[in-house]
């Protein structure tokens, strides 16, 4: 299938009543530009950034054609990247912005990973899942900004360079530990004149907190239940009270972290949830692809945090220990 062209393209800079003023392109790497980098990344480019690409599986293909990107909300076209790298240390000019969109795995060195293309000025941007993983970043790079960003969105890989985007398309972001800044404002404003709503958080440890009410209970049910979609887990009565229970757990996590969450988001969560099409969560299809798993980002640092401040968490810990056994299996099947 192929699409028209998104190339970048100048920004307006008289919309935002800057007429007679010159400022430099906004340069952005993606490492780790998989389904969600890439959506996003086309976004960024839409506003006139100059936006090149880290990534491996799919670096031949996209290398030659972009990326073919469907989406309801950005539409149906083909992204093609400023550069397309293999490593980051073939990229040779910090960027303004590094956006890791990678999944946070154990034995991968995120830091390793990114440090060749961190420059003084670069402002560090992770997109990805879990609790308490921003630490580690900042500790290595200490006079560097860091953004924590939390993106809520249904969006998959159907092939090498294919990108399938089929629901909801937002982003938290905040700079890390807390408040905002002119960097944060700056990309998010290029996302939001792109359509990808972006809205920004001075506490962005506590919005993490808060999605892991969701992520750390559907993400292992989906696989300790045997590949089950959204619509199987809400779809009795029992099974809707089980994910209430997790997720309450949680929260009361959460709360002892000194990040309570809103007494509503539960039945938020369940609601909403209902209300959209079955899905299947991302540690689902990683189960089905024989993929690694989140499971230490997104669950394993929940449990360790209710260990630490002294929270049952019987639940969680029996998600835990199953999910960890299914985890072993693929590895060991591999």
């Amino acid at each position: 299938m192929k699409f028209g062209p998104i190339r970048p393209v100048g920004v307006n800079f008289a919309a935002a009543d800057l007429s007679g003023y010159s400022e430099p392109m906004t340069s952005i790497l993606i490492v780790g530009a998989g389904a969600i980098g890439a959506l996003f990344g086309s976004a960024l480019a839409r506003q006139g950034a100059q936006v090149s690409v880290v990534c491996r599986s799919d670096y031949d293909i996209v290398s030659r054609e972009g990326y073919d990107i469907t989406s309801p909300l950005l539409g149906n076209h083909r992204f093609y990247p400023h550069a397309v790298f293999k490593d980051v240390a073939e990229c040779k000019t910090p960027p303004d912005f590094l956006i890791l969109t990678t999944k946070v795995l154990e034995g991968v060195d995120r830091t390793a990973l990114i440090r060749p293309a961190v420059g003084p000025n670069t402002v560090i941007v992770l997109i990805q899942n879990g609790v308490d993983i921003e630490a580690e970043i900042a500790s290595a790079f200490p006079e560097n900004e860091i953004l924590s960003g939390l993106a809520i969105i249904g969006v998959g890989r159907s092939a090498p360079g294919m990108v399938n985007h089929q629901t909801m398309g937002s982003l938290n972001l905040g700079r890390y530990p807390s408040g905002n800044s002119p960097a944060g404002e700056r990309l998010a404003a290029l996302l939001n004149g792109a359509g990808i709503g972006c809205k920004l958080t001075d506490n962005v440890v506590s919005a993490r907190w808060a999605k892991a009410v969701w992520n750390a209970t559907f993400n292992p049910i989906s696989i300790t239940g045997g590949m089950l979609d959204t619509a199987v887990i809400l779809g009795t009565p029992e099974s809707t009270a089980f994910v209430r229970r997790a997720m309450d757990e949680v929260c009361a996590v959460a709360a002892a972290a000194g990040h309570p969450v809103h007494p509503k988001v539960v039945e938020q969560f369940i609601g909403s949830t209902k209300t959209m099409p079955a899905y299947h969560t991302s540690m689902a299809l990683d189960y089905k692809y024989g993929r690694p798993m989140e499971v230490e980002a997104i669950l394993g640092n929940t449990v360790r945090a209710a260990r630490n401040l002294g929270v049952s968490t019987p639940i969680l810990e029996t998600l835990y220990a199953l999910t960890k056994m299914i985890e072993r299996k693929m590895r060991e099947s591999r």
